[in-house]
């Protein structure tokens, strides 16, 4: 009964030192966010992510920008509506709609005259002006849009409680499943303990 008694406290005290310091592990991520100064040794301690949230900040940034979201990515889906029109497309047909509105106050007979020369520009001159124009555009915004630098900079800018408020968010579970198995693996090295403390 007492090797059980033994077992059994050593796994609860295993347990609840395991649980305790994943607990504390997770909070020292974060905190002190602001450096806490001790004088006898000189030293200054402060939380992982406020001491390196430059660092993080650029490696976030560029594991968006070259792995999860390119300025090609972002133009393409910017380009190109839900019903499968493309941005030349629309352009083509509101210069069309703009050109035959104007038309109208033409009278009709030079108006039918001008009609075949007109319809000729609007169909193999006012497509390629527009693509050429689109590629520009594309070509101007793919230099000066970085996406890196956008994201590093928001990281930057965001206070650091603001921060660990959306780590936490993004990570809930993973940081809980990480408190409890810290609780098991405890219990267990206590279990193994008592072992030992008994067969010892």
């Amino acid at each position: 009964m007492k090797s059980f008694t033994t077992i059994l406290i050593l796994t609860i005290v295993g347990g609840l030192i395991g649980w305790i310091t994943n607990i504390l592990a997770i909070k020292l991520l974060f905190r002190p966010i602001n450096p806490i100064k001790i004088p006898i040794l000189n030293i200054k301690i402060l939380g992982l992510i406020p001491k390196r949230k430059n660092e993080i900040a650029s490696n976030i940034g560029e594991v968006i920008s070259n792995e999860l979201l390119s300025m090609d990515d972002i133009l393409e889906q910017a380009l190109n509506n839900s019903n499968g029109e493309s941005f030349n497309s629309h352009i083509t047909n509101k210069v069309k709609n703009i050109i035959n509105e104007k038309l109208n106050v033409i009278p009709m007979p030079f108006r039918m005259m001008a009609s075949p020369y007109i319809d000729d520009i609007l169909n193999k001159e006012v497509p390629n002006a527009v693509n050429e124009i689109s590629a520009d555009l594309l070509n101007k915004a793919k230099e000066n849009v970085n996406i890196q630098e956008i994201v590093e900079e928001k990281i930057k800018e965001l206070d650091l409680e603001q921060l660990e408020d959306i780590i936490i968010r993004v990570a809930r579970k993973e940081l809980k499943h990480i408190e409890i198995l810290g609780l098991i693996l405890g219990a267990i090295i206590g279990v193994l303990q008592g072992i030992l403390v008994i067969f010892l």
